[in-house]
């Protein structure tokens, strides 16, 4: 059986087991809370944490270079590998079952959710804090770029006018420069 078509069915059974889960931990969240939570819990990095807790790494059989860069510790490996073995649970067995053995590998993920407001990234949160004073939505302008093709950063402002607050930030892809400069805008506004 091809590896990429156990990783498929293993992504589909996870994304539809942890969303029951979560739609019986959390009775009263809506559907935007509940989808944030699915996301971060089956997110590559979550599930190579996983994976590492299962040791999974040390029983993949690599080529001799992914063996040798470390490919057995690389999450994107890992994550995949994860999804493969759920896969073939199912396969093996019923759905019954592979939803008893996901619950069990993420019951302690399941159990630890953070808050609604805990998933937000910066910019949501900062448009929201906005939103909630009436305030106008920021403006996100990339003022600058470089670096070589492979190893380009962003740098991009994030300008409120109405309050006269303007950051910047620098990251080596416009979203997340665009993140950091909501982030030092929150700063400013609602210091923690």
């Amino acid at each position: 059986m091809n590896n990429e078509r156990l990783e498929f069915l293993g992504d589909s059974l996870l994304n539809a087991v942890i969303a029951i889960e979560l739609f019986r931990l959390r009775p009263n969240s809506p559907e935007g809370e509940l989808s944030r939570l699915r996301a971060a819990l089956v997110k590559r990095e979550t599930l190579a944490g996983v994976a590492r807790e299962l040791d999974l790494g040390d029983a993949l059989t690599l080529g001799e270079g992914e063996r040798k860069s470390g490919g057995q510790r690389r999450s994107s490996i890992l994550a995949d590998a994860l999804e493969a073995v759920i896969g073939a649970v199912f396969l093996d067995s019923d759905f019954v079952t592979v939803h008893a053995v996901i619950a069990g590998l993420f019951a302690s993920r399941l159990q630890d959710l953070p808050s609604a407001d805990d998933l937000k990234d910066a910019k949501t949160r900062l448009q929201e804090y906005l939103q909630r004073r009436r305030q106008t939505p920021p403006e996100y302008e990339v003022v600058d770029v470089g670096g070589a093709d492979h190893a380009r950063w962003f740098t991009v402002r994030c300008s409120i006018a109405e309050l006269d607050v303007e950051r910047t930030a620098t990251a080596g892809s416009r979203r997340q420069a665009e993140q950091r400069a909501a982030q030092a805008c929150l700063d400013t506004l609602a210091p923690s």
